[in-house]
């Protein structure tokens, strides 16, 4: 068990705090586990009603800790990113996100898979996926598309540039922009009101929301770490990779 994982139940609301405040929240294998394993007590518990997901000290996460990722790389289903991608993907209760600083790769991808999503002014988003020579994940080949139509989309997942939370907002990926330092506690506030709502009715108009592309999103999902594991080993990531550690430019142009 890792502690930059904190988890904390308080009126019907379980929190789940990313606490790696040092290199902006970003995600080892350890903590992709840890989270897994908190989005399962959350679904077990009875006295939870909804579920808050933030970062700490201003940022969401910067993603995959890319030393990390390049050790334990992720190894089928069972893998800890997967598992946590499987979680909340299939979550009954309502998820909820609070946006500050940077939301890099799945601190991005999540988003889609959330009910209510608060971003601060200053966030920025960002899935480099074919930046390092991989494909997409946790869905967000159909969801995003789904979401801001395929330009759109195209845009932000063949390029890999970062946007902001005014540009989210206007795509309808984010609920509201909060001021800097004001997200988690707005996001809170909203997770409470969530709570005091008839629990039945909440979870049952969630799986109305649903059920008619979850296991569509799952096939989606299944297909997608499938290429995402196979891209692992292509020469084009090798190269990205390589250019990471070495501190360099990658070159793409000896590859078709």
């Amino acid at each position: 068990m890792t502690d930059l994982i904190h988890t904390t139940v308080a009126e019907g609301v379980f929190e789940i705090e990313i606490h790696r405040p040092e290199k902006k929240n970003a995600l080892t294998a350890e903590m992709y586990a840890a989270m897994a394993d908190a989005l399962d007590a959350a679904e077990t518990d009875a006295s939870v009603r909804v579920i808050l997901i933030h970062g700490s000290e201003g940022n969401f996460t910067a993603g995959n800790d890319l030393n990390d990722f390049l050790r334990n790389p992720p190894a089928g289903e069972n893998s800890p990113v997967f598992r946590f991608i499987n979680g909340f993907a299939n979550l009954k209760k309502p998820f909820v996100a609070a946006v500050e600083g940077v939301a890099i790769g799945i601190g991005t991808t999540m988003l889609l898979h959330c009910d209510l999503v608060y971003a601060g002014t200053g966030a920025r988003f960002c899935m480099p996926f074919t930046n390092l020579g991989l494909t997409p994940e946790a869905g967000s080949s159909l969801l995003l598309a789904q979401r801001i139509g395929h330009v759109r989309a195209a845009e932000m997942l063949m390029l890999g540039e970062q946007f902001d939370a005014e540009y989210l907002l206007g795509a309808g990926l984010v609920n509201a922009v909060i001021p800097h330092g004001q997200v988690v506690e707005h996001a809170l506030s909203r997770c409470q009101k969530l709570a005091a709502q008839p629990a039945a009715a909440i979870r049952l108009t969630k799986e109305l929301m649903v059920r008619n592309q979850r296991s569509l999103v799952n096939k989606v999902m299944a297909n997608e770490s499938q290429i995402f594991g196979e891209q692992l080993g292509s020469p084009e990531a090798k190269e990205a990779f390589s250019a990471f550690l070495e501190k360099r430019r990658p070159d793409f142009s000896k590859f078709s």
